[in-house]
């Protein structure tokens, strides 16, 4: 047997073992185990439980009506839990199936793991990554200069529904960071991932070996259908290896498939680089990649959306400006976007110095505010800029207009005090709401907090993020957490749309960033001096 798989097992059973001694002894916080508890369900009623007894499954085998084979995922007083993981004291208990976004979540991470785990044997790939996304899952496969060919696509399918319906269980361990540092490295060997920064353990795959989550379920019938297969990267140290992406999605029933095949139908019948095409509005040319091509009708529309955006500028107190499109990196290093960035930056040589295009306008604006002395009575300072913009985006991520590589954006950014905060984040909502309402989208909101190797220090994003969640409770529209989701210098409210197919597409973003000011020594002349 190989060495590194035994002590790998070795490592588990005995962390396991320590898991279920912990376990039978309780938290040491709630009730002793066999404890009577009180179980809340949403229409008020209550049930009768077990302390470190008594599981979610139980309470719905116990309700009937469907609900055990229903029921993907629990929420236990706020939290989610898998339904196997035995109450702790008296709870709020909600069972949630496939029609939430939390029971979609649950079945597409237990799909994203036994695809990983088929498709690194299938393929005799390096397993890099394995991720559920809000429209299903994938794994992104090192496979040296091979490609997954399509054909290949239906075989896989069939080994996947294979390995599903061998009745593989999800077995929860929690460790400490060493102990999963420790697990990861026999288990795994050589990794192409890198840490995230220091203190966090590198993330190696092995079979249905997966990062802390809130939620599994056992992956469903009718198994697992391939989508696509596309290019991805990994960022590395070093360079950029080339991987194979493999899309999936999986359902509970064979009627929700149906309904995802229908959707798909309608979907194609609604691809926007299609109704580009026939009805003249733009497209896409090889020799220039990610860059749209606006003929007559569709810069029409293109102004008419840009126009309606600067009335809404105008009657909100912001100011159009105009910023250069090329800067030496040197910008790019103060703002702190180099070190975080750089890959997507687009550089070129201009005799013997190096110079950028801009991939957002913000350090441009701090150049704008420093460049004079400030006064009290020009804040809050409103700036709206529709400058264009190039990223680095990797050759198969480029899709239509949702990804591109040359764009402009309806980018703006306030100066203002902390006093003045919470009415400006208060006037963005508005705006926001305003704008996408007229344009008769639905949307959701999301608070990001800070992530790995964030910039600044924990006490700034602790006050960052809490006028940020005051301002959402405050706007009065339903809102959801989205930890370490923040962009590196500051934490944001994600607007995420749903178009006409219920697909959702992350979209504005209000960001508050203490970074930037601080880095390019902004600064106001303040009323009474100093």
């Amino acid at each position: 047997p190989d060495p590194l798989l035994s002590e790998s097992l070795r490592l588990f059973q005995r962390l396991w073992e320590e898991q279920e001694q912990r376990d039978a002894a309780g938290t040491g916080t709630g009730p002793p185990p066999g404890t009577p508890i009180r179980i809340s369900l949403p229409d008020g009623s209550h049930l009768p439980g077990r302390a470190l007894q008594t599981t979610p499954f139980q309470v719905a085998t116990q309700l009937g009506g469907g609900l055990a084979e229903a029921a993907l995922v629990a929420r236990v007083n706020g939290t989610l839990r898998d339904l196997d993981r035995p109450l702790e004291s008296d709870s709020a208990l909600e069972l949630l199936d496939f029609n939430s976004p939390e029971g979609r979540a649950a079945v597409w991470r237990s799909g994203a793991c036994v695809l990983g785990a088929v498709a690194e044997r299938f393929f005799g790939a390096t397993l890099a990554s394995a991720r559920a996304t809000e429209d299903g899952f994938f794994c992104d496969l090192h496979m040296g200069d091979r490609a997954v060919q399509s054909e290949e696509l239906p075989a896989l399918e069939e080994a996947c529904g294979a390995f599903a319906s061998a009745g593989h269980r999800f077995e929860r361990l929690e460790a400490t960071p060493q102990q999963l540092a420790q697990l990861l490295k026999v288990t795994a060997g050589p990794s192409l991932l890198a840490p995230p920064h220091p203190g966090v353990p590198s993330l190696a795959w092995c079979p249905l070996t997966d990062v802390p989550s809130p939620s599994w379920c056992p992956l469903p019938s009718p198994g697992v259908p391939s989508l696509a297969c596309s290019a991805a990267f990994w960022r590395v140290p070093g360079g950029r290896p080339s991987l194979q992406r493999v899309s999936a999605v999986a359902f509970p029933s064979a009627q929700d498939s149906a309904s995802w095949q229908r959707a798909q139908d309608e979907a194609a019948l609604r691809d926007h680089r299609r109704i580009g095409r026939e009805q003249e509005l733009f497209f896409f040319h090889k020799l220039s990649p990610g860059s749209c091509f606006f003929l007559p009708r569709g810069a029409h529309v293109y102004n008419t959306l840009v126009e309606l955006i600067r009335s809404e500028y105008r009657a909100r107190g912001f100011w159009e400006v105009v910023t250069p499109n090329v800067f030496s990196p040197e910008l790019w290093q103060q703002s702190g976007h180099w070190q975080h960035y750089a890959p997507h930056i687009f550089s070129v040589s201009a005799g013997s110095e190096t110079l950028s295009l801009k991939p957002m306008n913000c350090p441009a604006h701090c150049l704008m505010f420093a460049h004079r002395p400030r006064s009290w009575r020009e804040l809050p300072l409103r700036w709206a800029d529709f400058g264009v913009l190039h990223r680095n985006e990797p050759p198969g991520s480029l899709t239509g207009l949702t990804r591109v590589r040359r764009f402009q954006q309806d980018d703006a950014h306030v100066f203002c005090t902390l006093e003045q905060l919470e009415g400006e984040i208060d006037s963005w909502l508005d705006f926001i709401r305003a704008v996408y309402t007229t344009l008769g989208f639905s949307f959701r909101l999301a608070l990001a907090t800070r992530p790995p190797g964030f910039l600044g220090d924990p006490d700034t994003w602790d006050r960052a993020e809490q006028q940020l969640q005051r301002s959402l409770q405050s706007f009065g529209q339903p809102w959801e957490l989205s930890p370490g989701d923040g962009a590196f210098y500051g934490p944001k409210i994600d607007v995420r749309l749903r178009d006409a197919l219920g697909r959702q597409h992350q979209c504005g973003t209000i960001q508050l960033d203490f970074q930037m000011p601080e880095r390019f020594q902004l600064e106001y002349a303040r009323y009474g001096g100093g």
